[in-house]
């Protein structure tokens, strides 16, 4: 039984869909896939920005640190939620997003400007990493205004089929920005695309600005805030009535960890770590990597608004829930497949000649270098820091303390060294011939460099995508309805917006970075699953049990 009971006020009537109704669902969406686009454009190319404003530090932890970037995105969207959701609630719907878009085009084309590390040194990260907060604070005043400002215009019983099509701009947003990038790449070539050819994506959102300011000032604002104003009901404290007063704020907590959380680790789950993945563990050329990726979204993304209109019959927490439990029963076995479809020399060399470093773990240190300072001299550290370059998946196994640390390959044992007193010339030299010896044994082993396209299955890795897509269109689908109907109309842009970028925000954003931050710790490339996997089995828990259906919801009331 639920402990937040929901009101019903019955099935609604047949209603097909007027012009103002089309008008109001496809400016929101296409301002809102501009908008996604321009976030979403630094995620696509982490692994170019960590060279170009990160390049002070070692390259494992230059990616951290470009993950951590676009984290930082993330982590400010709850205190973005909270500023224009307020505004959102006393000033209006339309208006405040009005505010959102502007914000994040102009910190965006800001990035195409930036000069990188070795032109302005650390300066660059500095800049960028507050044009990414700037982002972040935007976005977290963007969604929740979309989504309230399209179902306040839904009739009733056409919520989820209204919303659903906000929720398709965040993978329309990413499909976009792997296309630009897919066009400037192939124009321009590799090298020229990794060099400065990447800026192009991130001016055009000047472009993309014009355009979304002019198709929203023509939309009026919301009918049903439009009432409320009219009649004095609208609230003059939205943040003390939405988390100061109990019976408010133990709906927006259930929301949170009983929804969004789950709905945001499958969502990017299914999206930017399968990207990583692709291109960090399995060592996919980029450009195949991303089409893989913008082809799994093309097909998943009709199931967005499928999904939302199904929500409509029979109802938001079930098919939300179903996907929760879905991806967390079969995550490991897609990923293990991915490796086995997308790059199989690796597959196999890691069943025939499995890769162990056997070390007194006292030794061994994790792996990330904040400032560019650390050295990792130890045999332990030497022997994982080229593990991890490759990408090597391998098993700690404990060694007694004092011992130099190994590397098995199969049968075979490349002995690592002691550099720590080491003086700097002897130690390049041994590292040097460490490397090349740890490096051939790898080869002879079966262990590639890169994956072989002639070895990669497409057809199945686009499968496989294409089903964690499917995943993300059940839990986001219908999930912007709920949330809207969970809440009061006067109180309903704050309320909603703060769970939903807590949500996605901080459990999801950080996924990438804590994923792969375990499999450095671990050298298991499929123990970064495990976070999404515990947090969508805790939503699919609390939210069967302890938030109500409510798809009947009369969503006019104050």
């Amino acid at each position: 039984m639920a402990v937040l009971d929901s009101t019903s006020t019955g099935n609604a009537p047949n209603h097909s869909i007027s012009r103002e109704e089309r008008k109001v669902i496809f400016a929101s969406s296409l301002g809102t896939v501009f908008e996604w686009y321009d976030f979403y454009l630094y995620g696509s190319l982490a692994a170019i920005i960590a060279k170009h404003f990160f390049a002070g530090v070692n390259e494992t932890t230059a990616f951290i640190f470009a993950l951590l970037a676009f984290a930082a995105g993330f982590a400010v969207r709850p205190f973005g939620a909270v500023v224009f959701g307020r505004l959102g609630d006393m000033i209006g719907r339309k208006h405040t997003f009005l505010i959102t878009i502007v914000i994040m085009g102009v910190s965006t084309a800001i990035v195409g400007f930036l000069p990188g590390y070795a032109t302005i040194g650390v300066a660059a990260p500095i800049i960028l990493i507050t044009l990414r907060l700037l982002q972040g604070l935007a976005l977290g005043g963007e969604y929740g205004g979309a989504a309230t400002y399209v179902a306040e215009h839904a009739p009733k019983g056409k919520r989820g089929f209204f919303t659903s099509w906000i929720q398709t701009t965040a993978t329309l947003g990413l499909f976009l920005s792997l296309l630009v990038i897919l066009a400037c790449r192939t124009a321009l070539g590799t090298e020229a695309f990794e060099a400065w050819g990447w800026r192009i994506p991130f001016l055009l959102s000047i472009l993309l600005l014009i355009v979304s300011v002019y198709i929203r000032l023509q939309l009026s604002e919301s009918p049903v805030f439009m009432k409320m104003k009219a009649e004095g009901k609208a609230s003059k404290a939205p943040l003390t009535e939405s988390f100061a007063r109990w019976d408010n704020l133990k709906i927006v907590i259930m929301a949170l960890l009983g929804g969004t959380a789950g709905q945001a680790v499958v969502w990017y789950t299914g999206q930017f770590y399968a990207l990583f993945f692709l291109l960090q563990t399995l060592k996919i050329d980029p450009q195949t990597a991303n089409l893989l990726i913008a082809g799994s979204l093309l097909i998943g993304t009709p199931f967005f608004v499928i999904f939302g209109s199904l929500s409509d019959r029979i109802g938001r927490k079930g098919i939300i829930m179903a996907g929760c439990i879905l991806a967390a029963v079969t995550y490991f076995p897609i990923f293990h497949a991915l490796t086995q479809y997308g790059n199989p020399d690796v597959f196999v060399a890691q069943e025939k000649n499995p890769v162990k470093v056997i070390a007194n773990p006292d030794q061994c240190s994790f792996q990330f270098d904040p400032v560019g300072k650390a050295k990792f001299t130890s045999s332990c550290d030497l022997a994982k820091t080229i593990l991890a370059k490759r990408a090597i998946p391998y098993e700690n196994v404990v060694a007694e303390p004092g011992t130099v640390a190994q590397v098995r390959i199969g049968d075979k044992v490349i002995e690592s060294f002691e550099g720590t007193a080491m003086p700097a010339a002897d130690f390049k030299t041994r590292n040097d011939a460490f490397t090349a010896s740890l490096g051939t044994a790898l080869k002879e082993a079966g262990y590639p460099e890169k994956a072989d396209p002639a070895k990669t299955n497409y057809p199945m890795v686009l499968l496989l995508l294409t089903v964690l897509v499917i995943y993300v269109t059940m839990v986001y689908g219908p999930i912007a309805a709920w949330l809207v109907e969970l809440f009061p109309a006067r109180i309903r842009y704050t309320s909603m917006s703060l769970p939903y970028h807590i949500g996605n925000g901080w459990f999801g954003g950080f996924l990438p970075t804590v994923a792969f931050a375990m499999v450095a710790a671990t050298g298991d490339i499929y123990y970064g699953l495990w976070y999404p996997i515990v947090i969508a089995v805790m939503t699919a828990i609390l939210g069967i049990f302890f938030l109500p259906e409510t798809k009947d919801r009369d969503i006019h009331h104050s």
